[in-house]
């Protein structure tokens, strides 16, 4: 087990003691292989709401055992954390809801004393959807077992809906928010999720040929083949995102 999921499970073992259901690891650690810049992506299923001292208590525990991004080689890896409850997989509306949502580009913010509190979005339907497909427990049931397969139009709707958030934060986020239209391209076509290299790949031929070697980029950065700055490329970056965000509504 990645010691990163160790870590993060002994925590919620310390926190919720037998109202712990579930930990699932998913994302590139069980679907293609952990990449340089990858996060271990988990959740943690729960059987009632966090209390605020809960909250307090698992951001603290997780600013000391995730790594900072960007990590370097041979450091802990960034760690996203996603803690449901059990009966809201049970019974999923839209958007779906997360209890807590911890993540590196939250980290400036839970040092200056902001605790996670419960959200409904649709980047959780997504979250939901991609982990219900390829999750591994590391303890308890499968994800199956706890959440029923979420429809098709959702995932659509879900995207549909992401995408202005995605976009917004681009400046600054280029690589990911290039990559994670690619997937949502891919998904859109074939309802599967794929890991972000995967999904440029995919797309890269598809495309015309200044976008594709500005997504071409994008994936070797996540790869760490080329160095991840954008200094010089905002505007091919803007190009590609305009193309692809159109690409991905015209399927949805």
């Amino acid at each position: 087990m990645l010691k990163e999921a160790e870590a993060v499970i002994a925590i919620a073992t310390h926190i919720f003691g037998q109202e712990l259901v579930a930990a699932h690891l998913y994302g590139s650690a069980v679907s293609g292989g952990l990449r340089p810049r990858s996060d271990v992506d988990l959740i943690i299923v729960i059987s009632r709401p966090m209390s605020a001292a809960d909250r307090k208590s698992l951001a603290a525990s997780l600013l000391k055992v995730s790594g900072r991004y960007p990590n370097p080689p041979g450091e802990p890896r960034c760690i996203e954390l996603s803690v449901v409850l059990a009966s809201d997989l049970a019974a999923p509306g839209y958007p779906g809801r997360s209890e807590f949502l911890y993540g590196e580009w939250l980290r400036a913010d839970v040092e200056n004393g902001l605790v996670p509190e419960p959200f409904s979005d649709p980047g959780v339907t997504l979250m939901l959807a991609q982990a219900r497909q390829e999750a591994v427990p590391l303890i308890g049931p499968d994800l199956s077992d706890l959440l029923p397969e979420i429809p098709a139009d959702q995932v659509r709707r879900a995207m549909r809906e992401a995408i202005p958030s995605l976009v917004a934060g681009q400046e600054g986020d280029e690589r990911n928010v290039l990559l994670t239209l690619a997937r949502m391209w891919r998904t859109a076509e074939t309802g599967a999720f794929v890991t972000k290299d995967a999904a440029a790949s995919w797309a890269a031929p598809l495309l015309p040929a200044g976008i594709a070697d500005t997504l071409r980029f994008a994936g070797d950065a996540y790869l760490g083949k080329v160095a991840d700055d954008w200094s010089t490329r905002a505007a091919e970056a803007q190009l590609a995102s305009d193309y692809l965000r159109k690409k991905v509504l015209s399927l949805l």
